[in-house]
């Protein structure tokens, strides 16, 4: 889709590069090719932003393309930066108060899963994290990323997909979870689990050295990470039909990865026995 798209030019909005589909001109090529059709200087100056994209595509390089493109649009992007890809979800001690820290985070690659800990590796995470161009997380533009800059210093200056936006510009609202529901992913034995309840599970681990309180919420944040990837290619699938390239073949779902830890069930129980009198 990224070769189609022409509203990142300056001066070429939506409705402009509608009229540029409708009139033939479906590729960077097409434009590059079509003079006579658009006229000398308007043809110039297209081709020259378009020849530029190929030299920033080729280069590997989705910030060009983040920092031209309206936000709206950013799942564009999308595959031709899968490679480049991180997806990205954090867990912290609190719901964003001016006190809460990190406790673990997942990163996934669409090859790799990594996970960090508050007290053990999270610093990693600063280094890590600079090997990929592309960031994906959902509702990371108003919570994660502000958090991630804020403990390491990070830029994260990255190009960024934000499926909160993506998805509920296709009506699917309700929260990360909600939207999974919505779009056929079952979290099974991790269903009942939500951010509040991972706060919960670093404070087992804290207070009573619960071990497998830790593991759950590692497969609880490593679940967040992993399900990214079949949203935003459905969400991509989506988005592309409702252009005039809906005929496309769509991008297919990948296997889940292996989750290197599961949720553990006494945990779980005793937890939603404990804080369900207080309203959990």
């Amino acid at each position: 889709m990224l070769r189609r798209t022409f509203c990142h030019v300056p001066g070429v909005g939506i409705k402009a590069e509608q009229r540029l589909w409708a009139a033939g001109l479906v590729t960077w090529e097409d434009v590059v090719q079509a003079a006579p059709m658009l006229g000398e200087r308007r043809h110039e100056r297209l081709a020259r932003h378009l020849e530029e994209s190929q030299r920033q595509l080729s280069a590997n390089n989705p910030g060009f393309f983040a920092g031209t493109l309206p936000s709206s649009e950013h799942w564009r992007l999308y595959p031709e930066f899968r490679e480049s890809v991180a997806y990205v979800d954090i867990e912290t001690t609190g719901l964003g108060g001016p006190g809460d820290h990190i406790t673990t985070i997942a990163l996934y690659d669409g090859r790799s899963i990594r996970h960090y800990v508050h007290g053990r590796n999270l610093n990693e995470f600063a280094r890590d994290i600079q090997a990929y161009r592309l960031l994906v997380t959902y509702n990371g533009k108003c919570f994660d990323l502000p958090l991630l800059r804020a403990s390491f210093g990070l830029p994260l200056d990255q190009a960024h997909i934000d499926l909160r936006y993506v998805l509920a510009s296709l009506g699917y609202k309700g929260g990360l979870k909600g939207c999974e529901r919505r779009m056929g992913l079952d979290r099974g034995d991790l269903a009942n689990v939500d951010g509040y309840f991972a706060v919960l599970l670093w404070r087992d681990y804290q207070q009573r050295g619960n071990a497998q309180a830790l593991d759950t919420l590692l497969a609880y944040n490593i679940r967040d990470v992993v399900n990214l990837e079949p949203l935003l290619i459905q969400a991509y699938n989506l988005k592309v039909a409702q252009t005039p390239f809906h005929s496309t073949v769509p991008l297919a779902l990948p296997p889940p990865p292996p989750e290197p830890f599961r949720a553990h069930a006494p945990t779980l129980e005793r937890l939603l026995r404990h804080y369900a009198p207080f309203g959990y």
